[in-house]
Order: C-alpha cells, then sequence, then structure tokens
C-alpha cells in the first residue's frame, strides 16, 4: 500500500512513520516544504504523479490561540487543504484519512460526546477544523475521519512543557476545571492503521479511554516521572486565553465499539509508556 502522509514532522506524522514499518507499506512524506497542500493544483498534480493508495492528512494549523487573530492562515490549512486532498484523492481513486479535532464541540456535554452530536465550535481553529470535514465528505469519495483531543507525541507538547516547568519551579499552576482525555500519537497512529486496513468509512472519535482535568494529568506526569514539584490547581478564569478552550470534551470512541473490535488503552497506560519510552 503506497501511502500519501502530509505533516510528516508533526507529532502524528513522526508516529504514523514509526507505526507503519511493515513491508507492505510505501511511505511518502512530505511536510510544509514539499507539498503545499493550500494549492489545489500543486496538491493534484501531486497526487496524480505519485498515485498513492491512501493519503493519511496530518497536516494542521494547531494553534487554537493563533486562529483567532489569523483567521485565513488557519482557514487555508485547515480547510482548504483537507478540500484539495479530498478532490486529488478522488480524482485518483485514494482514500483518504482526515484527523480532527474535540474543538468541533462546545465544550459544555455533561457526558461524552459521540460521533452523532451536534457540532458547535466556540473558536476559529474549531471551526475551520470543522469546515475541513465538511469539505472531506463533500469531496471524497472513501474517507475517514478521526476526532482525536489532548495529543502528545515526538515534538512539542504539554508532557514536555510541564515536565520542563518542573525543572525550573517548585510548584507550577495548572487547570483543574477542563475535562478531556490525553491520548497517545502512538496510540493515535495504531487507530489510523488499522481503519486504513478496512473499508470501515466515516468519522470516528479516536481517543485513548477514561478522563481528567490537565492538572489530574500533570499529577500523574509527575507521579510517574518522580517529579517532586507541586501542582498548584486554578480554574480557567485564572488563566485567561485568547480562544476559549472548552469546559468538558471528552469523546466517546462510539463507532470504533459499534463498528470493530478495535480499542484504545486508557489513558493511564499510554502516558505510562510514553514516558518510559523517552526517558
Amino acid at each position: 500500500m503506497k501511502i500519501l502522509v502530509t505533516g510528516c514532522n508533526g507529532q502524528l506524522g513522526r508516529a504514523v512513520n514509526e507505526r507503519f514499518t511493515d513491508s507492505k507499506y510505501e511511505l511518502v512524506n512530505t511536510d510544509v516544504g514539499d507539498l503545499d497542500i493550500t494549492d489545489v493544483d500543486k496538491v493534484i498534480s501531486f497526487i496524480r504523479d505519485i498515485r498513492p493508495d491512501a493519503i493519511i492528512n496530518c497536516a494542521a494549523y494547531t494553534s487554537v490561540d493563533k486562529s483567532e487573530s489569523d483567521w485565513d492562515t488557519a482557514y487555508r490549512i485547515n480547510a482548504i487543504g483537507p478540500r484539495n486532498l479530498s478532490i486529488a484523492a478522488t480524482d485518483t481513486g485514494a482514500r483518504l484519512m482526515h484527523i480532527s479535532t474535540d474543538y468541533v464541540f462546545d465544550g459544555n456535554s455533561s457526558r461524552p460526546y459521540t460521533e452523532f452530536d451536534d457540532t458547535d465550535p466556540q473558536g476559529a481553529y474549531g471551526k475551520t477544523k470543522l469546515e475541513g470535514e465538511r469539505f472531506v465528505r463533500q469531496f471524497a469519495d472513501r474517507f475517514y475521519i478521526i476526532r482525536t483531543a489532548w495529543l502528545y507525541g515526538d515534538g512539542r507538547n504539554f508532557v514536555k512543557t510541564m515536565l520542563r516547568l518542573s525543572e525550573e519551579h517548585d510548584e507550577v499552576r495548572v487547570v483543574s476545571d477542563q475535562f478531556g482525555t490525553p491520548t497517545g500519537a502512538a496510540e493515535l497512529a495504531g487507530a489510523v492503521e488499522f481503519l486504513l486496513n478496512t473499508d470501515n468509512y466515516g468519522i470516528f472519535h479516536g481517543t485513548c479511554e477514561g478522563s481528567c482535568s490537565w492538572a489530574d494529568f500533570t499529577e500523574e506526569i509527575f507521579r510517574i516521572r518522580k517529579v517532586n514539584t507541586r501542582v498548584i490547581r486554578i480554574g480557567t478564569d485564572e488563566y485567561p486565553t485568547p480562544a476559549k478552550r472548552p469546559a468538558y470534551s471528552v469523546l466517546d470512541n462510539y463507532m470504533f465499539r459499534l463498528t470493530s473490535d478495535y480499542c484504545f488503552p486508557d489513558w493511564h497506560d499510554a502516558i505510562r509508556r510514553y514516558l518510559e519510552k523517552n526517558e
């Protein structure tokens, strides 16, 4: 299976490369310097040349706060990019794997969101990602959309930030009233591989199992690493940001559970494996 990977240098792109090592896969890795996914002519020409069996779109404009002041860039990458890849995928007969986010919801639920709950993004990042989903559904013949959340892997992420701060401070202040599910890029890459080898198309939620607050997550990171830095729990109102953060964005992997036997690990197990690997 020849697979085009966009955003290959991001956390998920790197995890995909670690995961897809079987000889049956031939990866064609691209990042922004190799393929501008916002240019439809370049995308179609590139994909016609390499004729992939599948496309994994790991490219995204993920700066939630900068999206508020740079809508055009966020929209081009998060919406127009997936649109162009979808058009090219249909043109060449490739299947498209697109990664989306929990930010497509309003973040005000009292129970985990399923794939069938109404979307209502509250900020520019979520709105542009939802538009990307809509373009994929409109233009791609065969597609998978996986919504994930709180991703960490090889690259800049919350885990590394907390560990760095723990070396610099005796205590860290972390929000305790926002809830979600930390998800390892390695675990998400496993779900990507699983789906790509099926004809089980559609929208899926893909996060590790369980849920916690950012403060809970930090305490677990410190516990595993035996860090003595104290976690000071604060409210969202004490940590203002340009973009509104969801208070509750736990996703229910309902479609994985209903249509397959694929299961994500518990978030505690995933972060332990990640930290042991990256000691």
